[in-house]
Protein backbone atom coordinates (compact mmCIF):
# COMPACT_ATOMS: atom_id res chain seq x y z
CA UNK A 1 0.00 0.00 0.00
CA UNK A 2 1.32 3.44 -0.92
CA UNK A 3 0.36 7.04 -0.29
CA UNK A 4 1.89 10.39 -1.23
CA UNK A 5 1.89 12.87 1.63
CA UNK A 6 1.74 16.53 0.60
CA UNK A 7 3.38 18.84 3.14
CA UNK A 8 3.15 22.62 2.74
CA UNK A 9 6.07 24.59 4.12
CA UNK A 10 6.57 28.32 4.55
CA UNK A 11 10.29 28.48 5.23
CA UNK A 12 12.98 26.61 7.12
CA UNK A 13 11.95 24.41 10.00
CA UNK A 14 10.33 21.17 11.05
CA UNK A 15 6.80 20.31 9.93
CA UNK A 16 5.20 17.42 11.77
CA UNK A 17 3.02 15.06 9.77
CA UNK A 18 2.68 12.21 12.30
CA UNK A 19 -1.13 12.42 12.33
CA UNK A 20 -1.31 11.97 8.56
CA UNK A 21 1.05 8.99 8.80
CA UNK A 22 -1.12 7.44 11.54
CA UNK A 23 -4.19 7.83 9.32
CA UNK A 24 -2.39 6.07 6.46
CA UNK A 25 -1.25 3.24 8.75
CA UNK A 26 -4.79 2.82 10.10
CA UNK A 27 -6.14 2.41 6.56
CA UNK A 28 -3.64 -0.38 5.87
CA UNK A 29 -5.10 -2.51 8.69
CA UNK A 30 -1.87 -4.48 9.13
CA UNK A 31 -0.98 -5.66 12.62
CA UNK A 32 2.73 -5.89 11.81
CA UNK A 33 4.82 -4.59 8.95
CA UNK A 34 7.23 -1.91 7.91
CA UNK A 35 6.46 1.70 7.07
CA UNK A 36 8.91 3.34 4.66
CA UNK A 37 8.88 7.07 3.99
CA UNK A 38 10.85 8.77 1.21
CA UNK A 39 10.93 12.48 0.41
CA UNK A 40 11.08 13.30 -3.31
CA UNK A 41 13.23 16.42 -3.04
CA UNK A 42 16.92 17.28 -2.66
CA UNK A 43 16.55 20.34 -0.43
CA UNK A 44 14.54 18.96 2.48
CA UNK A 45 14.71 15.82 4.58
CA UNK A 46 12.83 13.58 7.00
CA UNK A 47 13.40 13.35 10.72
CA UNK A 48 12.07 11.54 13.77
CA UNK A 49 12.51 13.76 16.81
CA UNK A 50 10.81 14.95 19.96
CA UNK A 51 7.34 16.43 19.50
CA UNK A 52 6.61 17.50 23.10
CA UNK A 53 8.71 20.65 23.49
CA UNK A 54 8.56 23.15 20.59
CA UNK A 55 12.05 24.40 21.53
CA UNK A 56 13.48 21.16 20.08
CA UNK A 57 12.32 22.20 16.60
CA UNK A 58 13.77 25.69 17.02
CA UNK A 59 17.10 24.41 18.35
CA UNK A 60 17.37 21.82 15.56
CA UNK A 61 16.81 24.47 12.90
CA UNK A 62 19.26 26.87 14.60
CA UNK A 63 21.94 24.15 14.80
CA UNK A 64 21.75 23.38 11.08
CA UNK A 65 21.69 27.10 10.21
CA UNK A 66 24.91 27.57 12.17
CA UNK A 67 26.45 24.39 10.75
CA UNK A 68 25.60 25.28 7.13
CA UNK A 69 24.89 29.02 6.70
CA UNK A 70 23.59 30.55 3.48
CA UNK A 71 25.77 30.92 0.40
CA UNK A 72 25.96 34.67 1.06
CA UNK A 73 27.82 34.02 4.34
CA UNK A 74 31.62 34.58 4.22
CA UNK A 75 32.33 31.00 5.35
CA UNK A 76 30.45 29.68 2.30
CA UNK A 77 32.28 31.68 -0.39
CA UNK A 78 33.66 28.43 -1.83
CA UNK A 79 30.21 27.31 -3.09
CA UNK A 80 29.81 27.05 -6.87
CA UNK A 81 26.08 26.22 -7.14
CA UNK A 82 24.46 29.55 -6.32
CA UNK A 83 22.17 30.14 -9.33
CA UNK A 84 19.01 29.16 -7.39
CA UNK A 85 19.64 31.53 -4.50
CA UNK A 86 21.79 31.63 -1.36
CA UNK A 87 19.70 28.98 0.43
CA UNK A 88 19.72 26.33 -2.31
CA UNK A 89 23.15 24.68 -2.07
CA UNK A 90 23.15 24.89 1.75
CA UNK A 91 19.75 23.13 1.61
CA UNK A 92 21.27 20.33 -0.49
CA UNK A 93 24.09 19.97 2.05
CA UNK A 94 21.66 19.83 4.98
CA UNK A 95 19.59 17.18 3.18
CA UNK A 96 22.77 15.15 2.58
CA UNK A 97 23.62 15.34 6.31
CA UNK A 98 20.18 14.16 7.39
CA UNK A 99 17.79 11.49 6.06
CA UNK A 100 15.68 11.47 2.93
CA UNK A 101 14.06 8.17 3.95
CA UNK A 102 12.86 6.53 7.14
CA UNK A 103 11.90 2.97 8.06
CA UNK A 104 9.56 2.52 11.02
CA UNK A 105 8.29 -0.88 12.20
CA UNK A 106 4.56 -1.39 12.70
CA UNK A 107 3.26 -3.34 15.68
CA UNK A 108 -0.39 -3.65 16.71
CA UNK A 109 -1.31 -1.57 13.62
CA UNK A 110 0.75 1.42 14.86
CA UNK A 111 4.20 2.83 14.09
CA UNK A 112 6.59 1.83 16.86
CA UNK A 113 7.53 5.36 17.88
CA UNK A 114 8.64 6.40 21.35
CA UNK A 115 6.36 8.38 23.63
CA UNK A 116 7.72 11.79 22.58
CA UNK A 117 8.66 11.01 18.98
CA UNK A 118 7.07 12.58 15.93
CA UNK A 119 7.66 12.33 12.18
CA UNK A 120 8.76 15.57 10.52
CA UNK A 121 9.62 17.01 7.17
CA UNK A 122 12.68 19.22 7.68
CA UNK A 123 12.47 22.13 5.23
CA UNK A 124 15.83 23.70 4.37
CA UNK A 125 14.70 26.36 1.84
CA UNK A 126 13.42 29.86 2.67
CA UNK A 127 10.50 30.19 0.29
CA UNK A 128 7.25 28.20 0.59
CA UNK A 129 7.11 24.74 -1.01
CA UNK A 130 4.66 21.90 -1.42
CA UNK A 131 6.72 18.82 -0.60
CA UNK A 132 5.91 15.20 -1.45
CA UNK A 133 6.84 12.23 0.70
CA UNK A 134 5.95 8.71 -0.42
CA UNK A 135 4.74 6.31 2.24
CA UNK A 136 4.86 2.56 1.62
CA UNK A 137 3.67 -0.20 3.94
CA UNK A 138 4.86 -3.77 3.49
CA UNK A 139 4.24 -6.84 5.61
Amino acid sequence: MQHIFKISTNGPGLYEFSAEVMEFVNKAQLQTGLLSLFVQHTSCSLLVTENADPDVKLDMDEFFTRLVPGADHARMSWLRHTCEGPDDMPAHIKAALTCVSLSIPLTNARPVLGTWQGIYLFEHRHRPHLRSAVGHISN
